[in-house]
């Protein structure tokens, strides 16, 4: 601010015409205030639901946000790194399971905001918090990548499943609705796309 306001004296001294006007069109730039509300907190909203309720939920959405979200980002890192015979069909379908895991994120995200908690959101929170493990930096054969894939949707589903047992019982139908119609179904889904490419069945002559 100190900043700004000596910009400002020193446009107002320049005596040009519509010198003083032009502040008026100045962006307001590099300005951070403090945080209106810590991660971990809740407010509160007439949601009709308990305070506890509402913060175990939002614990155990983040949790699955977290994971989600390393999980989103491995189907992007196979989808450009992907190799070998099968490549076109997995190029398309790690990018189809990207996108559908890109729309969860967005739901858990919003769902733990309307809860009034602070969504996990940044790419280093979110390498502290993940229960995933972490993958290389380089490319990998699409075995590994496949079953790196699926370790992963196995461990976001047993997370679902906790949640979806936790929230139906603290009676947040809201947050357990998007669990299982939304998180679960897609996850499932997702896992017997990626299993069938693990088989090991004959492409052109049956035994």
């Amino acid at each position: 601010m100190a900043v700004q306001r000596k910009q400002q004296r020193k446009q107002r001294r320049g005596g040009k015409a519509g010198g003083a006007r032009a502040l008026e069109a100045q962006p307001l730039l590099r300005q951070r205030s403090e945080e209106i509300q810590p991660f971990g907190t809740v407010v509160d909203y007439p949601l009709a639901l308990a305070a506890k309720s509402r913060a175990e939920s939002i614990r155990a959405l983040n949790q699955i946000l977290s994971d989600t979200l390393v999980l989103r980002d491995m189907y992007k890192k196979h989808h450009w790194q992907v190799s070998g015979a099968t490549f076109f069909q997995l190029h398309l379908l790690f990018d189809k399971h990207f996108k559908e895991q890109a729309a969860l994120i967005d739901m858990l995200a919003e769902r733990v905001q309307m809860l009034g908690g602070v969504a996990i959101a940044m790419a280093h929170d979110v390498a502290e918090m993940t229960r995933i493990e972490r993958a290389p930096r380089g490319r990998e054969q699409v075995p590994a990548q496949l079953s790196r894939l699926l370790d992963a949707h196995e461990l976001i589903l047993a997370e679902t499943r906790e949640a979806v047992k936790l929230t139906t019982e603290n009676r947040d139908d809201g947050t357990a609705d998007l669990l299982m119609g939304d998180v679960l179904r897609t996850n499932e889904m997702q896992v017997w796309f990626l299993s069938e490419h693990l088989v090991d069945t004959p492409l052109v002559r049956a035994t």
